[in-house]
């Protein structure tokens, strides 16, 4: 998700080929998002042209593998189009439950893909863009690289797959992520797992020269991964993660949100008040009503596979429109652009636990 504006007008053919843009060199397919001006936000449009490609290239004996990128110095993907959602749901059409349907089954495809997938997650990777990313076999970092989960700052919760890759994550730190909707840099993304390689951005031309003129030889992920290997490293030195991880594993292992806001507020340690502090100045600005249920997301994502994972965001997706906090958000930072938002409920003291585990039932009836 994303704060990306979308256009008024229904985009021509052209328009739409042009903001994935398509090509083959040296048996790899090259796959890269065209809105950089929009941050690269993902559309129903772009969801539909890149699934065609992957389908297309999986049975293509001339490709190899996959390269995925964003277009431009800033991003790769900073999420969803969210306005065209907002507006979907407004005017009573459809797009905003086809949009999850769909970009649901393009995350699988990808986890589920044939062939390698090297994806380039320069400047912002934030939500949908996660989605597209944390299935590929290979997933490079750079200094600009900037990953979130942060859909509860807009009342919505980490979906894309959110709910099985951040669970997964050691110790209580995908919670944290999750629940807070904190941005994380390259050295943290190694720490976690949620990438693979660090690459200076500077570099990316000489890899894709390298690309261009490599020798296919063992299996293509092997392939790959020996180029990387040559000009790419695994981990980077003092991830802040990495220290704050004992606090972190404590506070959110809590039972709940308001638990964990309110430990936060009684720390007195010199060393770890500002972070107690600021974490739990973050979380009163979140939606209550989204944290929490991310909470109960995540805890439960822990034991489902990745399909059921992704249908349990589904579930939760064709309740959230008219139930949760999201049209609130969107209407708060894209519509009235107050960036005041009436949250329901407004606190975390408010919480209704029935309320949040109401969001939940009938799930396990429908297949999980």
């Amino acid at each position: 998700m994303t704060a990306q504006a979308s256009s008024p007008r229904t985009p021509s053919m052209d328009a739409m080929q042009n903001e994935v843009l398509a090509e083959v060199r040296n048996h790899i397919g090259h796959l890269t998002l065209n809105r950089p001006a929009g941050l690269n936000a993902i559309t129903l449009d772009m969801v539909r042209l890149l699934q065609q490609q992957l389908d297309a290239w999986a049975t293509d004996a001339d490709v190899q593998a996959v390269v995925l990128r964003g277009a431009g110095e800033k991003a790769f993907c900073a999420g969803g189009d969210i306005r065209s959602l907002y507006d979907s749901f407004k005017s009573g059409d459809t797009l905003h439950e086809d949009f999850f349907v769909e970009e649901y089954a393009l995350d699988l495809t990808i986890h589920h893909y044939r062939k390698p997938v090297l994806a380039l997650m320069d400047g912002f990777v934030l939500g949908g863009g996660m989605g597209l990313v944390q299935g590929a076999d290979l997933r490079v970092v750079t200094e600009k690289s900037r990953l979130a989960m942060p859909e509860v700052a807009i009342g919505y919760f980490p979906d894309v797959g959110g709910s099985y890759f951040l669970p997964r994550i050691p110790g209580e730190l995908g919670i944290y992520l999750g629940v807070s909707g904190v941005q994380i840099r390259a050295a943290d993304a190694l720490y976690c797992g949620l990438a693979d390689w660090y690459l200076d951005s500077s570099k990316l031309a000489l890899l894709d020269e390298k690309l261009d003129t490599m020798e296919w030889q063992d299996t293509p992920l092997k392939t790959l991964q020996n180029l990387l290997a040559k000009h790419a490293v695994q981990t980077l030195p003092d991830a802040p993660l990495e220290a704050l991880r004992p606090a972190i594993d404590h506070f959110f292992a809590l039972p709940d949100v308001p638990s964990m806001v309110e430990q936060l507020r009684a720390v007195t340690v010199a060393d770890s008040h500002e972070w107690a502090t600021t974490t739990a100045d973050l979380l009163e600005t979140r939606s209550p009503l989204a944290m929490a249920v991310t909470l109960e997301m995540l805890r439960r994502g822990r034991h489902l596979s990745l399909e059921h994972c992704f249908a349990l965001e589904l579930h939760l997706d064709r309740q959230w429109f008219a139930r949760g906090d999201l049209i609130e958000g969107v209407r708060a930072l894209l519509i009235d652009k107050d960036k005041t938002p009436r949250w329901n409920p407004p606190t975390l003291a408010a919480l209704d636990a029935a309320h949040v585990a109401s969001f939940f039932h009938g799930f396990a009836e429908s297949g999980s």
